[in-house]
């Protein structure tokens, strides 16, 4: 599927082609001319994963390490390798290869439904409702809609608390709203709030996310990106995704490379 004069939808990016048994292409093509957004191929990762299992069992934990980069204008082939299904959990792996070569690996893990306590430790993150934040376009994603509410770091060159939203609507499939909480999970960085001239974020070394509980991804939701540690030429962050009412669906962790230099997410950089 290639790019039409409408431009794609989120819901292109996450169709992908069953070529064979656990043997999966993505069908959306468009030219950029950025390296592919991680996000993407690993949501289309994820989905992948997913068609593999029973469909009552859904994700509950993803981790990837990003090892090339990619390409928009070319398929992307995902192979997965069913490591286990047990009584709760079917554990997958998952290579994303490109012209022979993988640009992503990732571990994923998917759990049948499982009844006990639910309980949220943390209130979520202090922030204006959507319609009282600010619009601001977030860079990469097909479809969304995004808004800026107060920032936790009022000097950082990008906002690392937002809102967003699919402006299409989508399938109430959990599987298919997981991943398009995982496409929306590699936007951003929370080492924006560091110091413009000291070092410079650059490219995805790894990414995790946890889903705790289900979320639209077609409603608003509250994304919040907390910085941490920069040593060894790598600068990690965490961040959690909670929706409208205040419930935490999902935790993240992201590790990148960071080299010193001017930061590229400066506006006007």
């Amino acid at each position: 599927m290639t790019a039409t004069a409408g431009g794609p939808t989120l819901l292109d990016v996450l169709t992908l082609e069953e070529i064979d048994r656990d043997l999966y292409r993505s069908t959306l093509l468009f030219t950029d001319p950025l390296p592919l957004y991680g996000g993407q191929v690993a949501a289309q990762a994820l989905l992948a994963a997913g068609r593999t299992v029973a469909p009552e069992r859904l994700p509950h934990s993803l981790h990837g390490y990003f090892l090339r980069s990619g390409d928009a204008a070319r398929p992307t082939v995902f192979r997965v390798d069913r490591d286990r299904d047990g009584g709760s959990f079917s554990a997958r792996r998952v290579v994303a290869v490109q012209g022979g070569e993988v640009v992503l690996s990732m571990s994923a893990s998917f759990q049948a439904p499982t009844a006990g306590p639910d309980l949220q430790v943390a209130a979520a993150p202090a922030a204006e409702p959507p319609q009282d934040s600010v619009p601001f376009t977030l860079p990469r994603l097909f479809t969304m809609e995004s808004r800026r509410p107060a920032q936790p770091h009022p000097g950082a060159s990008s906002p690392t608390r937002f809102w967003a939203r699919a402006t299409v609507p989508l399938p109430g499939d959990p599987l298919l709203q997981a991943c398009g909480l995982t496409y929306l999970s590699d936007i951003g960085t929370g080492l924006a709030a560091l110091p413009e001239d000291e070092a410079a974020p650059g490219p995805t070394l790894d990414h995790a996310v946890w889903f705790h509980r289900p979320a639209r991804l077609d409603e608003w939701v509250l994304v919040d990106l907390v910085p941490h540690t920069v040593s060894g030429g790598r600068g990690w962050y965490t961040g959690s995704v909670t929706t409208g009412d205040g419930v935490l669906a999902a935790s993240l962790a992201q590790e990148t490379l960071f080299r010193p230099g001017r930061n590229p997410f400066r506006p006007g950089r």
